[in-house]
């Protein structure tokens, strides 16, 4: 299921505005709602998609346009709160935080190392010794990437 909804946005003129911004959680994905939101926030703010300052919606709003529950929305607002990428101001709303440049890359990497980590984890769980990994890496990084 993908639901859409606009969160206003107040631009350098100081009008309220609405812009698009794109979430899509469902259900049946094995990967908790709240998480659903937290991993797709994150990556819209990482990629400059969300910029400092972008105001969020309410974590009512939001839980209703998702068709999720207002704890959910909670836990994942806080989460992201917690990682320092929104802030809230009580009486304001909910706000992507004002990042610097460095604090954008160092999370990025972060997010990366990661999921490398997984893939590290789960290539010597199926025995593969750690040349081999690397190998598999730099082949993706390559482009000669064979799955069959």
């Amino acid at each position: 299921m993908r639901q859409t909804f606009l969160a206003p946005a107040v631009r350098d003129s100081g009008r309220l505005g609405w812009d698009d911004m794109d979430i899509a959680i469902s259900p049946n994905n094995p990967v908790p709602m709240y998480q659903q939101i937290v991993d797709q926030v994150r990556a819209q703010i990482l990629s400059g998609e969300l910029k400092p300052g972008d105001p969020l919606p309410s974590i009512r709003k939001l839980a209703a346009d998702l068709l999720a529950s207002v704890i959910t929305t909670k836990r994942a607002y806080a989460d992201l709160e917690a990682e320092g990428l929104i802030v809230t101001r009580p009486g304001l709303g909910t706000f992507v935080a004002d990042l610097s440049l460095e604090d954008i890359e160092r999370l990025k990497a972060r997010e990366v190392i990661g999921h490398l980590a997984n893939a590290v984890e789960e290539g010597r769980s199926l025995g593969l010794e750690d040349s081999e990994i690397a190998e598999l890496l730099q082949n993706v990084l390559d482009g000669r990437v064979n799955y069959g």
